[in-house]
């Protein structure tokens, strides 16, 4: 019988809640401790969902604690992975990976050196619309795929982040906050990507918050918030990405993929379900459905939420000595595109890239299933 996993989490801001809650649907892994480096708010996290509370250190060290989750913010994120690899633990990273291809393959050799693992956020594109995208892609549905667009636009985080100022630092902006959802699914789709280009640029200067207790003061912006690219896949296709927080409103389609027989509508990457339609030569278009848990709304009616699957993939894959989907290698190699095309941005370049992956395993309705307590 495969081993549950111990769960330790480091960050306890907002999105650790999430990961709370919803761990008791999943096999594989069971959270048995927080920590922080405001112990107030690793203490609330604690009480709220029944776990202990840690310092960092003493998590980093607890004997029932075999994986740790690191939900610090993007800029802290390869040094808490790499001290949570130095203790011998397992490590699942939320998205961003990391900031840079040189910290990605940093830690990929600390993690071989260790015998220990590596998994990374986001896992929406084993979600299942994303995974019935693929297996139609497989199946040739649509015929070979030349070309798609994928869009994520809006007017930026100030609107409802009360402290949004590091979406607009350097480590922040669409690309690597919002990109990794988008890059992912279109690499397990389509396989990983070759060459990348892309014109960047921002609006404006500052930030002016829109709510909460600092409404109305503003944050400078540091980085890009406007990006068109163009990601060239090692299987011929080419994909225009856009992806922008100066955009008021948008009717573009989010994802959509052009092959020789037809055209494929994917649902928001950032979420596992949606609807998705094929339109096939000379016909209406259809959608899609199949039977698939990942694709059952549980989250404010409409919506599918089971973020902790990449989780549940990577603790019984450990166990089974198999591959785990959100792996080091397909992190990595999404890490150098999103930084390829802000550096292609700033050198009006073509950037060629030097990793590649293999696409994760098709994760049907019954590998689904196995996932689930």
């Amino acid at each position: 019988m495969t081993k549950t996993l111990g769960v330790g989490i480091i960050g306890c801001g907002n999105i650790s809640t999430a990961y709370l809650d919803l761990a008791s649907m999943f096999k594989g892994y069971e959270i048995v401790a927080v920590a922080d480096i405001n112990m107030d708010n690793a203490n609330a996290q604690a009480t709220k969902f029944d776990v202990r509370a840690e310092t960092v250190e003493g998590l980093l060290a607890a004997r029932d604690v075999d994986l740790i989750i690191n939900l610090t913010i993007p800029a802290a994120h390869v040094e808490v992975s790499s001290a949570i690899l130095k203790a011998g633990k397992h490590v699942y990273s939320e998205k961003p990976f990391v900031l840079s291809l040189a910290e990605a393959q940093e830690l990929g050799e600390l993690a071989k050196a260790k015998g220990v693992r590596i998994g990374s956020a986001p896992d929406t594109f084993m979600g299942g619309s994303h995974q019935l995208a693929r297996n139609l892609i497989d199946a040739g549905t649509i015929g070979n795929v030349a070309s798609g667009a994928a869009v994520v636009m809006s007017s930026g985080m100030e609107d409802w982040h009360p402290n949004p100022d590091f979406f607009f630092q350097k480590g922040g902006g669409p690309i690597l906050d919002l990109g990794p959802y988008y890059i992912c699914n279109l690499v397990q789709l389509l396989g990983p990507v070759k060459q990348v280009t892309s014109f960047t640029g921002m609006a404006s200067d500052t930030r002016t918050i829109g709510n909460g207790p600092r409404n109305g003061e503003t944050v400078p912006v540091e980085t890009p918030t406007t990006i068109h690219s163009v990601l060239s896949f090692e299987n011929g296709a080419i994909i225009t990405l856009l992806a922008s927080w100066d955009v008021v409103a948008s009717n573009h389609p989010i994802m959509e993929l052009y092959g020789t027989e037809g055209t494929m509508n994917l649902p928001d990457p950032n979420f596992f379900g949606g609807e998705l339609t094929i339109t096939e030569r000379g016909a209406d278009p259809v959608e899609k459905s199949w039977d698939h848990p990942f694709n059952v709304p549980n989250f404010e009616e409409t919506k599918a939420n089971y973020r902790g699957a990449g989780l549940a993939d990577m603790a019984l894959a450990i166990g089974e000595g198999r591959p785990h989907r959100c792996n080091d290698d397909f992190a990595t190699h999404v890490v150098e595109v999103m930084t390829a095309i802000l550096e292609a941005g700033e050198t009006g370049t073509v950037m060629t890239m030097t990793t590649t992956c293999e696409r994760p395993d098709v994760l049907g309705p019954d590998a689904a299933r196995a996932l689930l307590a």
